[in-house]
């Protein structure tokens, strides 16, 4: 998990100060893991630290702190003797009171590391060789407490996706997809009028002539193609195949597929870059719901996550 610098900005214009409860430890089994993340304001709170009456009791605090400005705490929290949870393992969490001031003094590191609470000294070689690869190796480092300071590294999407159309599809893409971390989602129609409301944090992209933006995605972005034309869903088509991209989805049936690979060839590409496109999108066992779609492009890019992370982790 990371320090989602941009989340708790928005939080802090929308509501003022509020607490950032962390998993700072875990002992045995929990509901969450080291990092995860939840921030508590007087009348609501985002994210969550699982655990049901865990959360309950961190929130109540945070809205204790928040009631009397009191100074940031770090508690061990038992799960079965302290909150009657089946779990069996025990948390620690780290309570901070963020506020514009304080979150504007927060460097521009890529990695934020401050003492816990009763922590006292500077701070380690430890802690300062993880910066330092950081700042200079670009290394990442999990989420956790060393030598009593919480070392977090900040969010930082790892995933580009473009979702090309408002419609009911993207709508439920957008929904579905902007929760979860590590993507960054660009969502383009022709008309601010065929968006609802865009959820924080995703980029909105309105142009009379979508396919022109082809040319300012990233190569290595995932594209999702699902606007109200098939005609326009050719050009995007043929466009991005022509830009390069990691992934490529198309909605549609096997009639119109088929359709658009004997156009797309006529157009010039190769049968092997034409197969790089899949279509269609989602788990057709799902059924063609809008939001059953969109769960199943959600399970393939979780998936996808999931390997390339298992992966990394067998080369370490």
């Amino acid at each position: 998990m990371s320090f989602d610098r941009e989340a708790l900005g928005r939080a802090i214009a929308a509501r003022g100060a509020v607490v950032r409860v962390v998993v700072a430890e875990v002992a045995g089994s929990a509901p969450r893991e080291v990092g995860a993340a939840m921030l508590v304001w007087a009348s609501g709170q985002e994210g969550t630290i699982g655990g049901g009456a865990l959360e309950f009791e961190a929130a109540a605090r945070a809205r204790a702190m928040l009631a009397s400005a009191a100074a940031d705490r770090v508690e061990r929290m038992p799960l079965g003797p302290a909150l009657n949870q089946c779990c069996g393992g025990a948390v620690v969490l780290l309570s901070e009171l963020w506020t514009a001031g304080r979150l504007a003094a927060c460097s521009d590191e890529p990695v934020i590391a401050r003492p816990l609470p009763g922590t006292v000294g500077e701070m380690s070689l430890a802690v300062k060789r993880i910066l330092a690869q950081a700042r200079g190796e670009g290394r990442r480092p999990a989420a956790g407490v060393v030598q009593g300071w919480m070392i977090e590294p900040v969010l930082a999407p790892s995933r580009e996706i473009w979702i090309w159309g408002a419609g009911h599809v993207g709508r439920a893409l957008v929904a579905v997809l902007a929760p979860l971390p590590g993507l960054r989602l660009t969502w383009i129609d022709t008309d601010a009028g065929r968006f609802p409301e865009v959820p924080a944090g995703v980029v909105q992209r309105i142009a009379a002539r979508p396919a022109d933006l082809v040319a300012e995605a990233p190569a290595g972005a995932e594209h999702l193609v699902l606007t109200f034309s098939h005609s326009l869903d050719l050009e995007l088509c043929h466009r991005l195949l022509g830009h390069g991209f990691r992934a490529l989805g198309l909605i549609g049936s096997a009639t119109k597929w088929a359709r658009f690979r004997s156009r797309l060839a006529a157009l010039g590409h190769p049968e092997t870059r034409i197969a790089r496109i899949r279509c269609p999108i989602g788990d057709p066992g799902l059924g063609k719901h809008p939001q059953a779609i969109a769960v199943g492009v959600a399970a393939d890019l979780l998936g996808q996550r999931s390997a390339g992370q298992a992966k990394k982790e067998r080369r370490v």
